[in-house]
């Protein structure tokens, strides 16, 4: 959260690009910590995994809000993968790179559209 309010200040907790940044670096330092203890991809996926769709489950959006998320999730923890031995620091420039690319969504289904880009709303 720290590294949101630094970038972007209370931005990133609507729907825009910075929320999909905060959804994908969340879940990418999540496996990064998890892989510093279990030396394992795959368990450090899961695990990220596993607490990132809990919160979800937890603190319901509305449904496109919630595919929104679940898919920034998705992509943050497939970036893991490639930068997996990266510092806090790359993967926040990373991620600052991706969020470029980004492209806004208005239903469900252009989520889908999507599968390789962060995602976010327009306000």
């Amino acid at each position: 959260m720290s590294v949101c309010d630094n970038l972007y200040g209370k931005a990133h907790h609507a729907n825009g690009k910075e929320n999909a940044f905060r959804h994908a670096l969340w879940n990418l330092l999540i496996c990064q910590k998890v892989f510093k203890i279990t030396k394992n991809v795959e368990k450090s996926i899961a695990w990220a995994q596993k607490v990132t769709d809990l919160h979800e489950k937890l603190a319901p959006n509305p449904p496109l809000e919630e595919a929104m998320d679940l898919h920034n999730n998705v992509l943050g923890r497939n970036y893991f993968i490639s930068i997996q031995y990266v510092s806090e620091e790359e993967t926040i420039a990373f991620l600052i790179k991706k969020i470029e690319e980004a492209q806004s969504v208005s239903t469900i289904g252009e989520i889908d559209k999507h599968k390789n880009v962060l995602v976010y709303l327009l306000e």
